[in-house]
């Protein structure tokens, strides 16, 4: 295993990501910092950074070299983004770093920018044709890619901090602010040619610590009971609620908005001004906020190179995978139970009558069933489920993990507490409390066949047959499946509540 960091230095904040870089091309961050350094703060008055901003960032440097040589990295990965790009005193800058902190920076081109951007979104979303915004402190990217593959980039050279620089002192009215900020990037919108070719069904995601800001804000308005900004989904007539309540306030009751980072008020409305003006230039109805983006676009090319060729072709399989190797799971027992599990899936398909849909969510379940164990073995179904709940996994709706966590919990006795799916009532539907009913006991019985560990059960068939069902197990060369068909019998009671059928097992 290796350890590497991957410092952003950005033209708001510094953040620093440290990550374990596992076998087989999977990462997991297990340490992070961010320290608000405003690098780009009064930068449009004559293109330096400022002294007293290079005195924090050296700072603020210094202590992340410090964590990184507490936890023995073996890397650090640092890139400096706008603010630093345009800096008539940038080389002075990164040798005043290097020699300070012993951290080389490289600096990002846009195109450089732009790529690792879009690399942190690609495989990271199921998202197969998005238009990224990515919202800085001194520049705001745009990204298009269709069919998963890149197509336009542009980066405006104004971000929150030098929006905000730029028109302070334009009016004192925040609202009017904020309007003269909006016409101002519509006005840099129409510049673009390649905007008319984006087209009509392409996802808005948004990428950046104001979209975070904005997605923590919208959870705690809404109540939302999943805390994961990754992949989260707010309407752009939510979006309008806010940014129409947050234009009007002066700094004091910005400042006092739960959810919103006290680093980020002064900016924040001149963020949510740029988000709302390209909001009108393509009328899109939701954002979905990506929790990944520059840093994860890094971590992703360190871990895995190929996909500085192509993107990731299965994002969930990947994700799946980077856990059950961090939870030191028994892949070839988990594979061999997901298998099952589809087999029993497509086969009961004329009881349960669920849709496709769900299989992603039995996928999620079986994979990760045992992830519990690393905790304890006794009640690891308990464990299994708040792993699955907090696994941050990609490639899946917020809705789909907290169904596989409820799948996943019931794969040693097929119940689940009323009172914890009444948290999620916003977010589940009766028939999805039903499915669960009815993935959970396909996923207890799948695992009883293979409760040896060995994948002596290797397939089933099953016929509906009056009031009963039958499944016939099957074996490689007439192995002793005994112990396997005893297991799957204990669920007896629980599919006969689940489907209405009586089982027998052969």
């Amino acid at each position: 295993m290796e350890k590497i960091a991957i410092i952003d230095l950005g033209s708001n904040s510094a953040r620093l990501v440290l990550v374990n870089v596992l076998d087989g091309g999977y990462f997991v961050v297990f340490d992070e910092l961010k320290e608000t350094v405003r690098l780009g703060q009064d930068m449009d008055w004559d293109g330096f950074i400022k002294p007293q901003r290079i005195a924090q960032t050296i700072k603020t440097l210094t202590m992340f070299r410090r964590l990184c040589d507490a936890n023995h990295v073996d890397k650090i990965l640092a890139y400096a983004t706008a603010a630093v790009r345009r800096a008539k005193n940038q080389k002075s800058f990164l040798d005043e770093v290097a020699m300070t902190c012993g951290i080389k920076i490289k600096v990002l081109s846009v195109e450089e920018q732009a790529m690792l951007v879009y690399q942190g979104v690609i495989n990271s979303m199921d998202i197969p044709k998005g238009l990224i915004m990515e919202m800085g402190g001194g520049s705001t990217n745009l990204i298009y890619y269709n069919r998963r593959n890149l197509i336009h980039y542009e980066t405006l050279p104004f971000g929150a901090v030098t929006l905000t620089d730029l028109f302070k002192s334009d009016s004192s009215n925040p609202q009017e602010r904020a309007a003269k900020i909006e016409e101002f990037i519509g006005e840099q919108l129409n510049k673009i040619t390649w905007l008319d070719n984006v087209e009509p069904d392409t996802a808005f995601v948004g990428v950046g610590g104001s979209f975070r800001n904005l997605g923590r804000i919208s959870r705690l308005i809404r109540k939302y009971p999943f805390n994961m900004t990754h992949n989260y989904e707010l309407s752009c007539t939510e979006f309008d609620s806010i940014y129409n309540t947050i234009r009007k306030l002066d700094l004091d009751s910005t400042m006092k908005i739960r959810g919103l980072s006290s680093g980020r008020a002064d900016i924040f409305p001149s963020a949510l001004a740029v988000m709302k003006a390209v909001i009108n230039r393509f009328a899109f109805t939701k954002i979905t906020i990506s929790g990944c983006g520059l840093r994860e676009g890094a971590m992703f090319r360190y871990a895995v190179p190929g996909v500085m060729e192509r993107p990731l072709s299965d994002v969930l399989g990947h994700s799946l995978y980077t856990q059950m190797k961090y939870f030191d799971i028994n892949v070839e027992h988990a594979e061999h139970v997901y298998n099952i599990s589809i087999q029993l899936f497509k086969q009961l398909k004329v009881l349960h009558k669920m849709p496709r849909a769900y299989v992603k969510v039995l996928k999620i379940a079986a994979l990760l069933h045992d992830s519990g164990m690393r905790i304890k073995f006794y009640n690891h179904q308990l464990h299994s489920q708040y792993i699955i709940l907090n696994s941050n996994l990609y490639g899946v709706s917020h809705k789909d993990i907290v169904l596989a966590s409820f799948v996943a919990v019931g794969h040693r006795k097929a119940e689940f507490s009323k009172e914890d799916l009444l948290k999620y009532k916003d977010m589940i539907t009766a028939d999805d409390a039903e499915a669960i009913k009815k993935l959970s006991v396909i996923l207890r019985i799948a695992e009883s066949f293979d409760r040896s560990q060995s994948g002596v059960v290797t397939g089933i068939n099953c016929d509906v047959l009056g009031d009963s069902v039958i499944i016939k197990t099957e074996t490689e060369n007439g192995g002793d499946c005994s112990l396997e068909i005893k297991d799957a019998m204990g669920a007896v009671a629980d599919f006969k509540a689940a489907y209405g059928k009586n089982l027998e097992i052969l």
